[in-house]
């Protein structure tokens, strides 16, 4: 069976970019658009173009050297710069945690707004929390709701 293979530079920026973007709707209810990081990076003195953007997002085209950029989207997303240009760099808490968050709410199949809005202003050790809790409710009804040998 061969191995996998690392992802190429290019894929993680892709992927990272993609979690922000999970992570921000999550938090507040709203999915940035091309327009939004456009803003945020020409105030920044920077140019970022649709199709740049939608290289970076999918991880086809090459990985952008311009560090400058990354950061300014970095600080657009509140991570340090590392997560965007070190491949290498462990992922923030706090987008871990909301990961760990929304994994355990779509296994308890919980869509309502008022849900994910409350996350927002919550500590990442609170979210791994709510997880864990939800985590513990979805064990527990799967045990009780098997039938007896």
């Amino acid at each position: 069976m061969p191995e996998h293979e690392p992802q190429k530079p290019e894929e993680v920026l892709a992927e990272r970019l993609n979690t922000l973007l999970d992570v921000v709707a999550a938090e507040g209810g709203h999915r940035y658009t091309f327009p939004d990081i456009k803003k945020a990076v020409e105030d920044r003195g920077l140019h970022i173009s649709r199709q740049r953007w939608h290289y970076m997002r999918a991880g086809t085209g090459p990985m952008t050297p311009d560090t400058d950029l990354l950061e300014a989207l970095a600080d657009f997303f509140g991570v340090p710069a590392a997560f965007l240009t070190n491949a290498d760099a462990e992922t923030p808490a706090r987008v871990t945690a909301q990961l760990d968050l929304l994994r355990a709410m779509r296994e308890a199949e919980v869509k309502s707004f008022a849900a994910r809005s409350l996350t927002s202003d919550l500590s990442p050790e609170l979210l791994l929390e709510i997880r864990d809790i939800i985590d513990e409710t979805l064990t527990k009804q799967k045990r009780e709701d098997r039938p007896a040998s």
